[in-house]
């Protein structure tokens, strides 16, 4: 994603793509938003004893779904305007969110996050790990996206 990112030209940052949809600023925002909101729940959840689902409430939709751009939905969170800034700003806040993450995982690394669960909005009931591994899907839809934006302002 940075590397995508880093082909968005800094002063078309913050510029709608002639198809419509988010912009560059507007992609990261929403990454870094639902980054920090699946740490945020991850932090909180571990520190209480894991609540028992039963086998139909552990059902979710396949993760590969994330990543897939086949359906178009709308997202829970809506963007902040306030997050939307210069684009070094933006990235070093994704790249601390992910610094955040990643440190999670190694605090936890000797507990078995599998038994710790919450809802997706649109896919059912994830766990700890499922939650993460939708977050690196997530991501790749929305690379997906910033790729385009990025060939759409490299044509004349």
């Amino acid at each position: 994603m940075l590397s995508t990112a880093d082909q968005v030209p800094s002063d078309q940052w913050r510029t709608p793509p002639k198809n419509g949809g988010w912009c560059a600023a507007e992609i990261i925002a929403h990454l870094i938003m639902v980054e920090r909101s699946v740490v945020g729940s991850a932090d909180r959840v571990v520190q209480h004893p894991p609540r028992r689902f039963t086998r139909l409430q552990r059902l979710h939709f396949p993760l590969v779904l994330v990543e897939a751009r086949l359906v178009k939905r709308q997202s829970p969170l809506p963007v902040d305007p306030e997050m939307l800034s210069e684009k070094e700003i933006m990235l070093a806040q994704l790249r601390d969110i992910r610094e955040r993450m990643l440190a999670f995982l190694d605090e936890t690394k000797e507990r078995n996050l599998g038994v710790y669960r919450w809802r997706h909005p649109f896919l059912g009931s994830l766990s700890a790990y499922e939650w993460f591994e939708m977050v690196a899907r997530h991501e790749l839809r929305h690379e997906k996206q910033m790729r385009q934006i990025a060939v759409g302002y490299r044509k004349p």
